[in-house]
């Protein structure tokens, strides 16, 4: 490996450290920009924000103008739009708010686990023993970790933890049914239709909740957040984790999908003071051992074994 390419790829590792750092925080960010304003109201801004970065991203791609899109492809890209927008992100954006930001990133952490269901579903994957003992080490982790709740009754803490349960699997649903698209026109495409396409939704179902805020009298604080979260986060996210996947390869790059829980948790605690018992803390890393297990018992390629970025 010449200086170049070394150079390249220690770019790339510490790139990668720091977006599961940013995705690490951005639970508590939304968890403080909920403070000031709803979920539905925090989805409307967001989508005002996505579609026009989307649309840049769509132009500079095509050079000045949308990339040509076949009747066939649109319709996928509608249902991806459906799929990892508006329902995705909308029960991530609820479930955090409801959840703690530990949990929610645990949770999330399981869209292996559906990804993998989903492609035995289909028939493309057969489950080996080993994914199956990864499957049920997950869930015995999960139920582990919510037990704190359960066993408090904070029901409404463990309906968030449902939601984002449902939510995983719709991305996961999402990562599978994106793959075809992406071979035939790139992830950048893929994600700038997806994102518009799915903006409208969102956008019409928040207007209620968006309408309770006094938009002028929301503190600058609050927009920094809003604003981190929506375009560094996310968008700008998502970017950077394709580059990082292209210098470094998916394989080497998922693993460290597997430290955003902890950075979760870890920042949680600094600047929420949320509390971890020594059962949750067991079940989070049962959790995440289970699910390594399932998902790296996995041939190569597949799109269990990609992890990608979560569309939020």
């Amino acid at each position: 490996m010449s200086d170049s390419d070394s150079r390249r790829q220690s770019q790339a590792l510490a790139a990668g450290l720091v977006m599961v750092t940013v995705w690490g925080a951005n639970f508590s960010v939304q968890k403080y920009v909920f403070s000031a304003m709803p979920p539905g109201a925090f989805l409307f801004a967001r989508y005002l924000l996505m579609p026009a970065c989307a649309l840049l991203l769509l132009l500079r791609i095509g050079g000045g103008r949308l990339p040509p899109l076949a009747r066939a492809d649109a319709l996928e890209l509608a249902k991806l739009g459906l799929i990892g927008h508006t329902l995705h992100v909308s029960m991530v954006t609820y479930g955090i708010h409801w959840s703690t930001a530990f949990s929610s990133s645990l949770i999330l952490a399981l869209g292996p686990v559906f990804t993998l269901l989903i492609l035995r579903w289909r028939g493309v994957e057969v489950l080996t023993r080993a994914q199956l003992s990864g499957m049920i080490v997950s869930c015995t982790g999960v139920l582990l970790f919510l037990s704190d709740k359960l066993l408090r009754g904070r029901w409404e803490a463990t309906g968030g933890d449902l939601v984002l349960l449902v939510a995983a699997g719709f991305f996961s649903y999402y990562t599978v049914a994106s793959k075809p698209l992406i071979m035939r026109l790139g992830s950048l495409q893929v994600m700038g239709w997806a994102t518009i396409l799915g903006s409208a939704p969102i956008m019409l179902l928040s207007i209620p909740a968006a309408a309770t805020v006094r938009w002028a009298e929301v503190p600058a604080p609050v927009w920094v957040a809003l604003s981190w979260a929506t375009l560094v986060s996310a968008f700008l996210g998502w970017l950077v984790w394709g580059w990082i996947n292209a210098v470094r390869g998916v394989a080497r790059s998922a693993p460290l999908i597997y430290l955003m829980p902890p950075v979760a948790g870890l920042i949680a605690w600094l600047t929420t003071g949320e509390q971890f018992s020594a059962t949750k803390i067991v079940g989070a890393a049962v959790t995440l051992g289970g699910v390594a297990l399932a998902q790296y018992s996995s041939p190569p390629g597949r799109p269990v074994r990609e992890a990608p970025a979560p569309v939020d």
